[in-house]
């Protein structure tokens, strides 16, 4: 990832409704969640989300898909590993201790339930 794309998804997430926006679509995983459930769980009125999700998928953090009458969307993980790598990629220094913690929280994340 280069810094313009970086940039572009750190300022989409830089907003509270879409930040909440994007961690309900992480935790719905792959099945996704259709518009107006987002709009309901988040507290935003539907012509204002569909404005938050535009900015989220041009930053490559959200993906939609149609089924039937319904929009459905879900997070786009290869855009959020990119730009975790990316905020990632020189933070140890040659001192795997300072990065630890962070193999640490997705083991803990991503184990199975």
């Amino acid at each position: 990832m280069q810094i313009p794309a970086a940039v572009e998804a750190l300022s989409a997430l830089a907003h509270g409704h879409r930040l909440a926006v994007f961690r309900l679509l992480v935790k719905a995983g792959g099945e996704g969640v259709p518009a107006g459930e987002i709009a309901r769980e988040v507290g935003v009125l539907p012509n204002t989300l569909s404005t938050h999700l535009t900015i989220l998928g041009h930053a490559g953090l959200v993906r939609s898909r149609r089924d039937g009458r319904s929009v459905i969307y879900t997070a786009d993980y290869a855009g959020m590993r990119d730009l975790l790598g990316f905020l990632v990629a020189d933070c140890c220094g040659g001192r795997p201790e300072i990065c630890a913690p962070l193999a640490d929280v997705a083991q803990t994340c991503c184990a199975p339930a």
